[in-house]
């Protein structure tokens, strides 16, 4: 395993044990509201504070752009993308779906990701160029070759709620055409479940880069394509994101595209 790929695994367990122990006493964890129906807890910054800690021990030059505390500024080469508790809603509830999201750019291009399952225990890796792996083994998207059959997963629009009409009616035609859909609250996890083969694919609109950056590291090794709602690369840019198997994605792109407005179309 590549060192930076150690040292962020090692972040990403560090952040896990106390996103796990403060899970076995939710009623302790304080929780408010920073934003249109987003939460923060005081859980996510303290997973935050000791990812940024695991990695600063051993690359104090590096820079950061994290969820809560945002850029941290350093040596712009490599550069830290980090999500430390994705999935803050259901850890709020008390739903056990929620994971640590860590990525390194170098030079601008995705090296290194981690998504690590605290409940689970699972652990998915990638290095560019090497492959994806879910607890050491290697993992490979699904062979579907068409919507039919398939298993998509999606995040509802809760901070953009004026695209709920467009939303709905990409849901609606792209139901009919699957076996069934999954909105289960992680978009992180979403993505990895996309690299296993657990889903044939995933869609989603208005996400930030530390929702997406590792899980489209993880996808990518493990075979699937990604692209924004118009089938161009301005995914991190616009927020909206679709990851699947090839022939799966081209499907996709072809439902939307008749339901884009000009809040969903590339800037």
């Amino acid at each position: 395993m590549q060192p930076m790929l150690n040292i962020a695994v090692r972040a990403a367990r560090n952040a896990g044990k106390i996103i796990a122990r403060a899970y076995e006493q939710l009623d302790l964890v304080q929780a408010e509201l920073k934003g249109t129906n987003d939460f923060v807890t005081n859980i996510d910054r303290e997973a935050e504070d000791s990812i940024i800690y695991t990695i600063k021990s051993s690359f104090p030059d590096h820079s950061f752009v994290a969820e809560e505390s945002g850029v941290t500024e350093g040596d712009s080469k490599y550069q830290w993308i980090i999500d430390p508790l994705d999935g803050t809603t259901n850890f709020i509830k008390g739903i056990p779906h929620f994971a640590v999201s860590i990525a390194l750019k170098v030079d601008g291009k995705l090296e290194q990701a981690v998504i690590f399952d605290p409940i689970r225990g699972e652990l998915f890796t990638a290095s560019r160029g090497a492959g994806a792996q879910l607890d050491g083994k290697r993992i490979r998207v699904s062979k579907a070759k068409d919507l039919a059959g398939t298993l998509l997963a999606t995040g509802f629009p809760f901070k953009q709620k004026n695209q709920t009409v467009a939303y709905t009616a990409i849901f609606s035609d792209l139901f009919l055409q699957v076996a069934d859909m999954r909105r289960a609250g992680s978009a992180a996890l979403d993505l990895a479940y996309v690299a296993a083969g657990r889903m044939e694919g995933f869609w989603e609109m208005g996400l930030k880069p530390w929702d997406t950056a590792a899980g489209q590291l993880i996808a990518k090794e493990a075979g699937a394509v990604i692209s924004d709602f118009e089938g161009g690369d301005n995914y991190d840019k616009s927020g909206n994101i679709v990851v699947a198997t090839p022939k799966v994605l081209g499907a996709i792109l072809k439902t939307i595209r008749p339901h884009l407005n000009d809040g969903l179309r590339s800037k």
